[in-house]
């Protein structure tokens, strides 16, 4: 199973810290049922957080290339789909798409679309649940603006009430393909994905999608063309 470098230097800690902990209760002159405790409670942690910075490869439906397609930046669950005005990038109402991460999900964000990184902006800000309507507007965010010949989105990597780590690894100039890796928020949270009215969301509330694979949405003229 590959480890999301990002997670490397937790795991790292979080193994030598269940190692001195299991031998410690096993040198001290404790209850036996402790002395077994312990150690397997320690090797859950280790599991989970071994688990939950897995990083499977993802492969888009439709080739990276395809520059008219936004694919999904998240797995999860789709929170909302809903026109807002989006006033710092678009300037204009535009469609949000939400996608909600629980600490099962696999974390890692994946690029919506290719093309070029053109803003980045890091907003500090509280850590309500990531299903508060007010997260996207109140929450620690990251803000990430693509750009190509045919479309802009905006990605909004939101921290949570457990997340308080957002890792983006984009600049802006740099060029990037859809489906590639770009950060994560580490312990559950919430990534919203804006885009204009001339795409049309394929996707529903509470449907599962998976970063790097799932489409979310597509240009109003070739709907006929989606199934």
């Amino acid at each position: 199973m590959k480890i999301a470098w990002y997670g490397r230097n937790l795991i790292a800690w979080t193994i030598a810290g269940a190692a001195v902990l299991s031998t410690g209760v096993q040198i001290l002159d404790l209850p036996n049922l402790l002395k077994l405790l312990v150690p397997v409670i320690c090797i859950v942690v280790v599991g989970f957080i071994v688990f939950f910075f897995r990083d499977p490869e993802r492969y888009p439906i439709l080739p990276p290339g395809e520059s008219h397609v936004i694919i999904a930046p998240a797995d999860g669950k789709i929170l909302s789909v809903a026109e807002v005005y989006e006033p710092e990038y678009f300037g204009k109402s535009v469609w949000q798409v939400s996608v909600f991460m629980s600490p099962l999900n696999v974390h890692v964000n994946r690029v919506p679309i290719s093309g070029t990184v053109e803003y980045l902006r890091y907003v500090p800000g509280k850590y309500l649940v990531a299903f508060d309507e007010k997260s996207s507007e109140r929450n620690e965010r990251m803000l990430i603006g693509i750009k190509n010949e045919t479309l802009q989105v905006l990605m909004r990597q939101i921290a949570g009430f457990i997340a308080r780590r957002i890792v983006c690894t984009l600049n802006v100039g740099q060029s990037v393909k859809a489906g590639e890796r770009c950060g994560m928020i580490k312990f559950g949270s919430r990534v919203d994905i804006l885009f204009p009215k001339s795409h049309t969301p394929v996707i529903h509330l509470r449907d599962s999608v998976k970063a790097g694979e799932t489409i979310i949405a597509i240009p109003e003229k070739h709907l006929s063309h989606f199934s």
